[in-house]
C-alpha cells in the first residue's frame, strides 16, 4: 500500500481506503472506457491491497509481518545504498537497464522491465526519463551482484528524472 513501516492505524486506515478506491475494479472498468490502448491490470492489485489491509489493520498479524520484515533485512544486509540517479542508464531499444559497478568488477543490474513489474513505470521524453511511482511513495529494493554475493540496496525516489 506504500505505508511507512512506523505508519499509525489510522494512518494505514486512511491510505488502504484511498488506494482501494483508486484500484478497484469497477473503478479500472471505468478507466478503461475512457482511455483507449492503455494497459490495466485484472484486479490483482485490488487484491493484493485488501491482502495488505488483512494483515497491517490487525495489531497481531502486524507484529508478525513486521518482525518476518526485520529477520529478511538482517538476511539480506547490503554493502552500500545507492540510488537510481547513482546508476549508469543505457538505452536498450525495448526497455532502460541500469548498472551499478561492484568492487568484483561485476555489477548491480536492474532494467525498466523489472522495475515495472514493481510498479515504477519510466516514461521517455526524448533525452529525459522520468519515473513514476505508485501513489508517490519512495521505495528499496536489493540488488544483488551478478557474480558474488555482495548487495546493494537501490532506494527509488518518488520523483527522478534521469538523462540518457
Amino acid at each position: 500500500m506504500g505505508v511507512k513501516e512506523d505508519a499509525s492505524h489510522e494512518e494505514i486506515r486512511k491510505t488502504y481506503r484511498m488506494t482501494i478506491l483508486n484500484c478497484h475494479p469497477d473503478k479500472q472498468q471505468q478507466n478503461i472506457s475512457e482511455i483507449s490502448n492503455h494497459k490495466h491490470g485484472s484486479g490483482n492489485e485490488f487484491i493484493e491491497v485488501q491482502r495488505a489491509w488483512e494483515i497491517l489493520s490487525d495489531p497481531r498479524s502486524r507484529a508478525l509481518y513486521d518482525n518476518e520484515l526485520q529477520v529478511l533485512r538482517h538476511d539480506s544486509a547490503t554493502a552500500d545504498d545507492l540510488r537510481l540517479q547513482d546508476m549508469t542508464v543505457e538505452d536498450a531499444g525495448d526497455c532502460f537497464e541500469f548498472y551499478y559497478h561492484c568492487r568484483c568488477g561485476d555489477c548491480f543490474f536492474v532494467d525498466s522491465l523489472e522495475l515495472e513489474e514493481m510498479g515504477y513505470k519510466l516514461l521517455r521524453n526524448g533525452k529525459k526519463i522520468s519515473l513514476q511511482t505508485p501513489g508517490s511513495f519512495p521505495a528499496s529494493v536489493v540488488l544483488p551482484c551478478g557474480s558474488c554475493s555482495t548487495k546493494v540496496g537501490l532506494y527509488i525516489d518518488a520523483e527522478v528524472t534521469l538523462w540518457v
